[in-house]
């Protein structure tokens, strides 16, 4: 994987290059970030040179909130939540318990999101952060590719280092004080343990056999499986 600079984009990089059972991920092929609205004209002019297809994963009011830099990269846009991020610190839920919820109840609209993946163009895939929705959707594509699954937990892990410092700092002390009582809050801002990602893929492949089947049981068909492998996989 590759760390890119994109100006006004945090948490960018390139997946390709981690081995997989028969080659590597392609490089250049699938991209994750966290949101674009702050991108300058000199990041939106890299994203130009890097990306063909923008997969976002936030909801219409997110996208209100903080509309996209950039009007000129075809976007797909897929809300992944069912409910509203703010639902999630509510509600206390773990990191874990988000990542269930969204394998339980959000598969086809992941289906939805992978199947961008399949059409091999470049596809830059993001939410708010680039880490939790951007992060399974990811994880769950390269998965499903035979992509060794050290590396993508090792992929995942990396966002929390790629947030801003000062970022982090202010949404702590707004959720301290919105939230005093909650227990995962923070880890839910700012966090992504290796071990949560590691326990979410061994969930998936002991309740639904594999990422591959966990797809193709939420709609994915074999066919667009292939294409998934086709267009992230070299030999």
């Amino acid at each position: 994987m590759t760390v890119i600079q994109v100006d006004g984009v945090f948490n960018v990089r390139d997946v390709g290059g981690m081995p997989t059972e028969s080659g590597r991920i392609r490089e250049g092929k699938l991209l994750r970030s966290g949101s674009l609205v702050a991108a300058t004209d000199t990041g939106i002019a890299e994203l130009h040179k890097r990306v063909a297809h923008v997969v976002d994963l936030r909801d219409g009011k997110e996208v209100a909130a903080a509309p996209s830099a950039t009007k000129t990269i075809a976007t797909t846009h897929l809300p992944l939540f069912l409910g509203s991020v703010a639902s999630f610190f509510d509600n206390d839920l773990s990191l874990e318990q988000m990542y269930r919820q969204l394998l339980e109840e959000s598969g086809e609209r992941l289906v939805d999101a992978i199947r961008v993946i399949a059409r091999g163009e470049s596809t830059l895939v993001h939410c708010t952060v680039g880490k939790d929705r951007t992060g399974v959707t990811v994880a769950l594509a390269l998965a499903a590719v035979g992509a060794d699954r050290d590396a993508v937990i090792a992929d995942y892990a990396l966002t929390a280092s790629q947030l801003p410092e000062e970022r982090n700092r202010k949404i702590v002390m707004f959720l301290e004080t919105q939230h005093p009582e909650a227990k995962h809050a923070v880890a839910l801002a700012t966090l992504s343990p290796a071990e949560v990602m590691r326990s979410m893929l061994d969930e998936v492949d002991e309740r639904w056999g594999s990422a591959a089947e966990y797809l193709t049981m939420n709609g994915l068909t074999d066919a667009e499986l292939a294409d998934l492998r086709t267009a992230l996989v070299e030999d």
